[in-house]
């Protein structure tokens, strides 16, 4: 069965190399396999049409936004890196060529050692504990210095009794500029993360979102119905899994017999609460389609000076296609 499969796998690709995303998950599925004339036939196309920059080397997708790191980009991109470490050598592809590619993917990892989505953190951490199986050295000391213009000075040692320690400091001078120096002989990786709220962006998105509120504002505590209606305006037919987050007004608490009616919605996959936030899962959104879902809030605690909240919409497995509202209370204060 798995032979057969490989054979169509291979007269599919035939001269057909123009997905991307393809063309990297199947050099990863020939090397597995041990065919290494199909393996140096993509790996070497990849190659061709890489994007490189400042010693860095990943892969595009045409479609993206260009507004933030794309979670395919990331995948596809772990995907050759596996190719290239999971079978023999190539010429000219050797760990000096996956470094480029290891230096790229470094920088799209967030503060927490994820990536944008669940599917990328898992093919990424897994093609970089590749690399650092193939890279790893019994020896090798580093001392990383940090130190800024106002008389900051910090040193982080990293040896072969703490090299799996994790370390951090929180640099106060903000702003502040920071020079980093490392002195020693091993691999280390350091990260800076800056954390800072936003305004939703005006700019085009693949999903179109926009909310409306109804207030209840005669009682003794306000109830609000918030409507939120999402809408998919980008190229394919139909989305991956959406994801719809609605963040509850500041003193107001979810009204759960709304619950009810949204999960007997059937485009609705599941809700979940968590604290101060409502989480909505669909399937999927059709091309052009619009779909509306309503929940009901009421007052907890007045809060003073009551700011919007924000609902956001996003595909779960690119989570760069996303959308963002915001509602408020239409009661006075």
């Amino acid at each position: 069965m798995v032979e057969k499969s490989l054979t169509c796998l291979k007269a599919a690709v035939s001269d057909q190399l123009e997905n991307t995303y393809t063309m990297a998950l199947l050099s990863y599925t020939f090397t597995l396999a041990q065919n290494q004339v199909m393996r140096a036939k993509l790996i070497t196309h990849l190659d061709k049409i890489a994007a490189t920059s400042g010693g860095n080397r990943h892969w595009e997708r045409p479609e993206a936004s260009g507004t933030k790191t794309d979670s395919l980009e990331v995948e596809m991109t772990s995907y050759v890196l596996l190719a290239l470490l999971s079978g023999p050598t190539m010429p000219g592809f050797g760990l000096d060529y996956s470094t480029g590619i290891v230096r790229w993917l470094a920088q799209q990892q967030n503060p927490y050692g994820g990536f944008a989505s669940t599917q990328d953190t898992v093919v990424a951490l897994q093609a970089l504990a590749k690399y650092g199986a193939a890279t790893f050295s019994p020896e090798g000391a580093s001392t990383v210095s940090v130190s800024s213009a106002r008389g900051l000075k910090m040193e982080f040692t990293v040896n072969q009794n703490n090299r799996l320690l994790y370390q951090e400091e929180q640099l106060r001078e903000v702003p502040g500029d920071y020079n980093i120096k490392a002195k020693g002989k091993s691999c280390v990786f350091v990260q800076i993360a800056m954390h800072y709220n936003i305004p939703p962006p005006p700019d085009f998105s693949a999903f179109n979102i926009s909310t409306q509120t109804l207030g209840k504002c005669d009682g003794t505590k306000k109830s609000l119905i918030v409507s939120v209606a999402v809408r998919y305006n980008g190229r394919r037919e139909e989305t991956n899994m959406v994801i719809i987050n609605v963040k509850l007004l500041s003193g107001f608490v979810l009204d759960k017999s709304s619950l009810g009616p949204l999960k007997n919605d059937p485009t609705v996959k599941r809700v979940d609460l968590e604290e101060g936030h409502v989480i909505i899962y669909l399937d999927g959104l059709k091309q052009k389609e619009t779909k509306t879902y309503s929940l009901a809030i009421e007052e907890d605690v007045p809060v003073r000076n009551l700011k919007p909240a924000v609902v956001k919409v996003y595909d779960y497995y690119q989570t760069s296609d996303e959308a963002v509202s915001e509602y408020s209370s239409p009661c006075a204060e």
